[in-house]
């Protein structure tokens, strides 16, 4: 994830994000996979973004037409060399009703627009700050310290799936190195071509790619669950239907129904799945512009998996919530009510669809009936905006003891992040794991994750003991005359030496990475599926994910004074956001 867009405010911004230089993917910062350099909003400088919001802004406030309002926007596409002319036209055409809807219901102005993308020393836009969830008044049940259980006790094995990016066009031996945000899609082939099973670039999966991960799935098992977080849609944005959504979300479950069979699968919402993307307004929004097209169809397609209650919830507002099994209850929330690139929540961001409340109500029946809870979502809690993710942060700590685990995706990248007690911000009490994409966007191998959880019996703990992270390395399933295996990349506690894998045991993990610079890079290797980036992370680049790895809500300095080697908080979210995509 490169320097983080937030809100896309209007049309210029909704182009910088949807072109692949923000939430679709791309790679962002100093260089992409191809060592080129590479757009982002923090290139520019604070006069010039001001500038140019003014005139879009001036164009948006004086022309009633539609059609000029785009030719606007469509030049500064052009001119600031986002994509080819081509790609800009049909990229506003897409984008452009949705948009003018937010924009026209919004208070942000051009000061604040680039106070959110340039930075805080170019304007104030934190507008939405003021809000806070009510928590129960029950007082907090005492902590104990999780005990290990023991040796002989049952343990569940839940497969993760997320990022699956399927892409129609996928065509091997097509250019990898084109100009668009997304390649191996037909033209003529510059170099070597795109690879059969996947390739090193900007590019997405074929559909044969992902069944025979399936094929290999369903005979690796067995599992107790799987967790799918989303984003099944590729990443070429700019020409994506509604009906192009549906045909991914219905074939790709399908394929999962057929290969997986009777499995318990438990889907939450990525933000690729809507058009355009990350456009999900919150249920109040009536008629064509609501997301109703797309939680019904989810419900439809996911009907064998969810019961009546949660297939309810989900057709109103992406999220719900079911028992898996005795002890063990699953809230699956909807992220992009949390996402800086929903555009809709420019109109009001004040915990959207009273999701953050429904999770406090979901969290405090579950306190009182003795179960045990595990959060679900695409998008992890510190890439949400600032008051949500604190918000969020709040919750797990006053739910520390019912909140046994927290699943995530959407980096494409292997993570964690920490949380801490709010009192002394010293003692961990929860993890969310970041797990690591299917698809190879950007410069990957496919891979998944299995979790090992304490569980499932009565009484416990239902916490994370181990994961593992499988992967297909593409050199060698990509050699003539190779057949595709799917192989295990690493283990958690072998690799890192823990007897659990408590919060704890990772917290104390990110204080080895500081004394410990090969056990660092063995991190860093494993971040990126065993495919790293060219250029090594040392200095500020350590420092920086060492600050990303320790805090889970968004924006939070308390953590990172130990780690800042003189380094302003500001510079250090600067630097990691620049070696990062999304």
């Amino acid at each position: 994830m490169g320097a983080r867009p937030a809100l896309a405010v209007g049309l210029a911004v909704g182009l910088g994000l949807l072109l692949g230089l923000g939430v679709s993917g791309a790679p962002r910062g100093s260089a992409g996979p191809d060592g080129g350099a590479r757009f982002t909003w923090r290139n520019l400088s604070c006069p010039a973004c001001k500038l140019l919001f003014v005139a879009l802004d001036a164009a948006m406030q004086l022309e009633t037409n539609v059609v000029r309002i785009r030719q606007v926007a469509v030049s500064v596409c052009v001119n600031l060399r986002l994509a080819r002319p081509e790609v800009c036209e049909e990229i506003i055409q897409l984008f452009e009703q949705d948009m003018l809807t937010a924009w026209a219901h919004s208070v942000l102005r051009p000061s604040e627009i680039c106070g959110l993308l340039v930075g805080p020393h170019c304007g104030h836009w934190d507008i939405y700050s003021d809000w806070n969830v009510t928590l129960p008044n029950t007082p907090k049940p005492p902590v104990s310290p999780p005990v290990p259980p023991r040796p002989s006790a049952p343990t569940a094995r839940v497969l993760f799936l997320t990022d699956l990016h399927w892409d129609r066009g996928y065509l091997p031996g097509s250019d990898p190195a084109c100009r668009d945000p997304l390649c191996c899609r037909g033209g003529q082939p510059q170099g070597a071509g795109a690879g059969h099973w996947g390739t090193y670039s900007k590019c997405d999966l074929p559909l044969h790619t992902l069944e025979n991960l399936l094929q290999h799935l369903a005979a690796s098992g067995p599992y107790d669950a799987a967790y799918w977080t989303g984003d099944i849609p590729a990443h070429n944005v700019w020409q994506q239907s509604r009906a192009d959504q549906l045909f991914a979300l219905r074939t790709v479950t399908a394929l999962i129904q057929k290969y997986l069979g009777p499995l318990p699968v438990f889907p939450a919402v990525g933000n690729h799945e809507s058009v355009p993307v990350n456009s999900f307004p919150p249920p109040h929004v009536p008629g064509n512009q609501s997301s109703a097209w797309l939680y019904d169809a989810m419900a439809q397609a996911w009907h064998q998996w969810l019961p009546p209650q949660a297939l309810a919830s989900l057709r109103v507002g992406g999220f719900y919530t079911l028992r898996i099994w005795p002890g063990l209850r699953l809230a699956s929330l909807n992220m992009n009510f949390c996402s800086e690139t929903n555009f809709w929540l420019l109109v009001n961001s004040t915990d959207p669809a009273g999701q953050l409340q429904w999770l406090v109500k979901v969290l405090q029946e579950a306190e009182e009936s003795g179960e045990k809870v595990h959060i679900i979502g695409h998008i992890p809690p510190s890439h949400c905006m600032r008051t949500w993710s604190w918000n969020y942060y709040h919750i797990i700590n006053r739910f520390e003891s019912t909140v046994t685990g927290q699943f995530f995706g959407h980096t494409h990248l292997d993570e964690f992040q920490l949380f801490y007690d709010e009192e002394t911000l010293s003692r961990p009490l929860g993890v969310a794991f970041v797990a690591p994409s299917v698809t190879t966007y950007v410069g990957l191998n496919p891979g998944y994750r299995v979790y090992l959880l304490d569980g499932a019996y009565p009484g416990s703990s239902h916490l994370v003991l181990d994961h593992e992270t499988f992967i297909l390395n593409l050199t060698e399933a990509n050699a003539p005359g190779a057949v595709p295996h799917w192989q295990r990349l690493y283990g958690a506690r072998e690799t890192y030496g823990f007897s659990v894998a408590f919060p704890a045991d990772w917290d104390q993990l990110t204080r080895r990475f500081q004394a410990e610079e090969g056990l660092f890079q063995r991190f860093w290797f494993l971040m990126y599926k065993g495919h790293p980036p060219r250029q090594p992370c040392r200095d500020a680049c350590k420092t920086a994910l060492l600050c990303a790895l320790r805090t889970g809500r968004a924006g939070d300095p308390g953590l990172c004074q130990a780690l800042s080697q003189g380094l302003p908080f500001r510079e250090i979210q600067a630097r990691w956001r620049q070696r990062r995509f999304c």
